[in-house]
């Protein structure tokens, strides 16, 4: 394993589901610490700056992953769960989950009333989250109790790093968005070899971006950047039952800019210096939509008067699930 397979496996193996993120981070603070003066937020956001004379630069990640949170346990042991953000449904169920406990991980896995059970009727619909369970194999509510299990408690995709076929492509849970942080790194990185940085540029990598871009609206407080750019996970579309023209970005195809999502148009300058940028470099760039999502920078780009952001993303497969 190389230098970059073993760098983003240590990132997407690290667990951290919105408000969680203290594993996480701890790996990320190790890795961003010798890079620039490092700082904290009081919602747990990291920030690196590396000084310059230049405008305030803010470049993006979010740390936190998507996953779940123990809201009940029954008298059987069953646990009852939450989102913490945008699960599928039909991509929960049969999922091996890892509970975060204060003594530790327990292993568990998602499940549901077994089809040999369901009416004709209840086969032919997809089963709904609020009727699936997370079992960890205990009898009793007081074997999960025994088990270090607590309501509150975050769950987390048991999902390991793995080299694919050809030995180019990546398998594992979190790269929405950790490829983004190990971007955030990389820069930075760069720029310490390089002996400085034009501009005043501040490394982020926020909380709590997929239940609210709560960690982007405080760490572009503590910036307040002239400009932005969000590094991201991007949907790929190469993928069956997606047409061209609803995505035509795919894997190995370059970067992808972002010119539209939910919560916000990127800044039309900044695009298109990114645009002419890539151009002149030789680096192939593509075009992305996301109509159903965001991004930090839907908080980022309407910090105080107006944040010039734009949005370039990896792209990735099976995002969200």
């Amino acid at each position: 394993m190389d230098q970059t397979e073993q760098f983003l496996k240590s990132l997407t193996e690290a667990h951290g589901v919105p408000g969680y993120e203290t594993e996480v981070r701890a790996v990320l603070r190790e890795f961003m610490a010798p890079l620039g003066d490092l700082t904290q937020d009081k919602l747990g956001s990291l920030i690196c700056r590396r000084p310059g004379s230049g405008p305030r630069v803010m470049l993006v990640g979010h740390m936190d992953e998507i996953g779940l949170i123990v809201t009940h346990v029954d008298d059987n042991g069953f646990l009852k769960f939450l989102q913490l953000g945008g699960w599928w449904d039909q991509t929960l169920l049969s999922q091996r989950v890892l509970v975060k406990t204060h003594r530790g991980d327990v292993v568990g896995v998602v499940g549901a009333k077994p089809p040999h059970l369901l009416s004709p009727d209840e086969r032919a619909k997809m089963v709904d989250k609020k009727d699936m369970y997370i079992d960890i194999g205990a009898t009793s509510k007081a074997d999960t109790e025994a088990a270090g299990v607590r309501v509150g408690d975050p769950v987390v995709p048991d999902s390991a790093f793995a080299l694919m076929a050809g030995g180019r492509t990546y398998l594992s849970k979190a790269f929405d968005n950790r490829v983004g942080c190990a971007v955030v790194v990389d820069v930075l990185r760069r720029f310490a070899a390089g002996g400085g940085n034009p501009n005043d540029l501040y490394g982020v990598q926020t909380v709590m971006e997929e239940v609210g871009l709560r960690g982007a609206t405080t760490s572009a407080r503590a910036v307040d950047p002239h400009v932005a750019i969000i590094l991201e996970a991007d949907i790929a579309g190469d993928v069956p039952g997606i047409k061209k023209e609803q995505s035509s970005v795919r894997l190995g195809g370059g970067p992808a800019l972002s010119v539209f999502d939910a919560r916000m148009i990127p800044n039309v300058a900044l695009r298109r210096l990114v645009i002419d940028t890539a151009a002149a470099e030789g680096i192939p760039l593509q075009f992305s939509n996301m109509p159903g999502g965001a991004t930090d920078g839907g908080a980022i780009h309407m910090h105080g008067i107006g944040v010039p952001t734009v949005a370039i993303g990896v792209p990735s497969r099976h995002i969200h699930s």
